[in-house]
């Protein structure tokens, strides 16, 4: 079946791909032209080195290095292919244990990370991996340092944070049995323009009669304790500071807390670090305001716990900051004020480990704030390394709750875990190169804001074993020239050749110069190469994979023709300048396609019978068909309307080609059929079908398919029948419409006679309603008139 054969086609496709990665792949180790075991296992981890005797007559000693497959088709016995390693040195399982247990175990009792320590033996290009296992430990103490900004907007603040001892001594009882806090705060710089140098500012820096204390950088208040009260008592005994500008020196403060973990009382458990603030912060650079310019050193400068340094280091910069938290396993916590949350958001996602969360007006919720944060902040588990070997790599996978995988940069960490929760990471790490000297480096990786860490110590395998047995100053090297290892010389330095026969300074003279000249040519070694020692030794290009080659460097696998600005078109490989091309392609670039599949019309047909395919592409012979198939032909009338007249004139003898239908129209086979669903069916066939509907001039219906065999044949099945209209029936019509004219006629009668029957009623009832309404006076006679007049004389007042 298509299925069967499409399969059949991807498990060749397969096939072929494999063996040329496999071909290029042992290409790799020739091409690097090794001259020792040493440079040979370097290459790459699939290359071998043959300490046999089967190099054949003028062959290079480079031939020696080799994939390991390609050496044992050549009947090598002996090959040197060292192979890396991953020992477990150091292996106690993670800590299993209650908060409410009787065994009160100390910090460094408590293992939350497994394996400890790893032995790893790295051979170029082959990975060792790894699995690392991290459990949360329930009950892990914990470190807290209160670092405070004591600028005068923070006054109120103050008040609220003198209670925090004893509170938070409290809340965090829920959580660990065994937790420490301390307190610090910080201002500014003591130098112009971050305060006023007056001597009365310097003793008072408020105004308004406030009083407060003289500013100062940063003060250690309180080494970590366990006794909340005396928290309690030296917080209630601060006074708050003044500065001049808005941003605070906050920086040199938690530098200073982190490089100082004597004055601050560390211990090697969870370090939290809550830095409060309603201010945003200075940064390096910053201090040339102030004349200092002299970078931050990253130590310790506490002097009766002042930070003593603060006018002569300029602040430290952030990546500093990050380096020295990290390396102190100290996670921040940013307690900060609303209007200041999206500066201090942009910086904690630059402090791996960190929180940020809204401060209130007062330091009200200050309690809640460090809870919160700290459950987001053990939450997570995020790897990190140190400072990794040149050409040494490292890379995680994770393994995380409820199936949840991360590779990548998402491999590193894991989310939402809870206390008790196990996750485990796959550490690979990959050397590409031996490095200088070959010694064994020591890398550690760790959960960032964890002390835990695992130890790893890296060996390079940069030689072969039997380079140990190596013959010094041996007579196979011609007469002493070289080291004879692994069944070849290694020469001196200043010796070249196959035996070390060659000085370097020997190796251009006229007669060796000739064995290095292609017959009738000039040209040593072809522009390419080096004649040395009467051999040719090509020029390497920066690219590893573009290789010059040949007996005098005359080949090369860089300038072939190209296709789509691809080498060989992308379907072959490039051997002294010529293309070799894969299966199913051919041409000088490999560009053209002898696949025909690309070129099957619908019909089933190549190029619909109007074209020829050429390199997998149409080329229409008929110049109106077009399309990748010839297919398309804008000018052109339908399959139906094309073949109606031949189909009219042979089945019924009728049509526009009725005179010439034996000689236009027999290229098809006409096959006809009694009824409609006699008609053949797309379901039916195995090649594309037309079903056509056309009307003759006497407006009669024929029916008809048309379709093209697979072998070619055209095929035509109509209804033998034609589908005439019938004529219309005369008498029915004239009766109706007779009829219809009498019902009209009286229907417009009936309406008539309705509408003047209202209008009397109207009239008549109209005439009663005007009698009714008339009056008359039959008294006195309306046209009699009186013969008396009275006169009425104006002047007359009545007197």
């Amino acid at each position: 079946s298509r299925n069967d054969l499409l399969l059949h086609f991807l498990f060749l496709s397969f096939l072929l791909l494999l063996t040329h990665i496999m071909n290029d792949n042992g290409s790799i180790c020739i091409k690097a032209n090794a001259q020792s075991c040493g440079e040979c296992i370097q290459v790459s981890e699939i290359c071998g080195w043959c300490t046999d005797e089967f190099l054949s007559e003028g062959e290079s000693k480079s031939a020696r290095c080799d994939d390991v497959t390609y050496l044992k088709k050549k009947d090598c016995k002996n090959i040197e292919d060292p192979r890396g390693s991953t020992e477990i040195t150091q292996n106690k399982d993670v800590t299993v244990r209650n908060k409410d247990g009787n065994v009160k175990l100390k910090p460094e009792e408590i293992t939350q990370i497994q394996p400890q320590k790893l032995k790893v033996t790295l051979r170029s290009g082959e990975p060792q991996t790894f699995d690392l296992k991290f459990k949360r430990a329930e009950d892990y103490p914990i470190d807290l340092y209160y670092l405070m900004d004591l600028s005068f907007s923070m006054k109120d603040d103050l008040e609220n944070v003198k209670n925090l001892g004893t509170d938070l001594m409290r809340e965090m009882r829920e959580i660990t049995s065994d937790f420490r806090i301390g307190f610090g705060s910080f201002v500014e710089k003591t130098v112009m323009p971050y305060i006023s140098t007056t001597p009365a500012r310097l003793i008072n820096p408020c105004s308004n009669n406030e009083n407060c204390t003289s500013p100062f950088s940063y003060k250690n208040v309180l080494k970590l304790t366990s006794n909340g009260d005396r928290f309690n008592q030296l917080v209630s005994q601060q006074q708050i500071s003044g500065n001049l500008d808005s941003p605070e020196g906050g920086f040199d403060a938690i530098m200073q807390v982190a490089v100082c973990e004597e004055q601050i009382g560390w211990r090697n458990v969870t370090r939290l670090l809550v830095f409060s603030t309603d201010a945003g912060f200075h940064f390096a650079g910053d201090g040339k305001l102030g004349g200092i310019v002299l970078p931050n050193d990253g130590k310790c400068h506490l002097e009766n716990n002042v930070y003593s340094m603060s006018h002569y280091y300029d602040y430290p910069s952030i990546a500093h900051l990050v380096q020295k938290l990290s390396d102190h396993n100290i996670q921040t916590i940013f307690a900060v004020t609303e209007e200041f949350q999206p500066v201090y958001q942009e910086l904690k996602n630059l402090i791996p480990k960190s929180a940020v969360g809204t401060l209130s007006s007062n330091s009200s919720n200050v309690i809640k704030l460090i809870i919160d944060a700290y459950n987001s902040l053990s939450s997570e588990v995020i790897l990190e390394n140190s400072k990794l070997p040149e050409g040494v790599s490292i890379s995680y996978k994770a393994f995380c709750k409820n199936g949840v995988r991360g590779t990548e940069d998402n491999g590193r960490k894991c989310t939402n875990i809870s206390i008790g929760d196990e996750v485990s990471f796959k550490i690979s790490i990959e050397s590409q190169k031996c490095p200088s000297g070959g010694k064994p480096e020591v890398i550690t990786v760790k959960p960032l804001g964890f002390n835990e860490e695992v130890a790893i110590e890296l060996n390079f395998i940069c030689d072969c074993e039997c380079a140990k047995k190596g013959e010094p100053n041996s007579p196979k090297c011609h007469g002493g020239n070289g080291i004879f290892e692994c069944g070849a010389c290694k020469c001196n330095e200043g010796r070249i050749g196959r035996e070390c026969e060659c000085s370097k300074d020997e190796v251009r003279s006229d007669d060796l110069d000739a064995n290095c000249r292609k017959p009738n040519s000039t040209d040593i070694c072809s522009n390419n190469g080096e004649c040395l020692c009467g051999t040719c030794e090509c020029k390497k290009r920066e690219n590893p994979a573009e290789v010059y080659s040949g007996k005098y460097c005359e080949c090369d696998n860089f300038n072939c023709d190209r296709s789509g600005n691809l080498l060989c078109g992308g379907h072959g490989r490039c051997e002294c300048r010529k293309c070799i091309c894969d299966t199913n392609y051919t041409g000088n670039a490999c560009e053209c396609s002898l696949d025909e599949s690309t070129c099957l019309a619908k019909n089933g047909q190549l190029c619909n019978g109007r074209g020829k395919c050429e390199c997998g592409i149409c080329k229409c012979e008929d110049p109106k068909f077009q399309g990748p198939t010839c297919e398309v032909c804008p000018t052109c009338p339908g399959v139906c309307t094309e073949h109606k007249d031949c189909v009219q004139c042979r089945a019924f003898g009728d049509g526009e080609k009725k005179e010439m239908c034996q000689k236009e129209c027999s290229y098809f086979n006409l096959i006809k059929v009694k009824d409609r669903k006699d008609l053949p069916q797309p379901t039916d066939q195995s090649f594309p079908l037309t079903h056509c509907k056309e009307k003759d001039a006497n407006d009669c219906w024929f029916y008809y398919t048309y379709a093209i065999t697979k072998n070619s044949t055209k095929e035509v099945f109509v209804v033998e029948k034609l589908d005439c209209p019938s004529g219309p029936d005369i008498i029915p019509i004239v009766a109706g419409v007779v009829a219809g004219i009498v019902l009209i006629g009286l229907a417009l009668l009936l309406i008539w006679k309705l509408l003047m029957i209202i209008h009397d009623r109207r009239e008549f009832a109209k005439f009663e309603k005007e009698k009714m309404n008339a009056k008359w006076d039959t008294g006195e006679n309306p046209i009699y008139k009186s013969a008396v007049t009275t006169v009425i004389n104006p002047k007359y007042e009545g007197k």
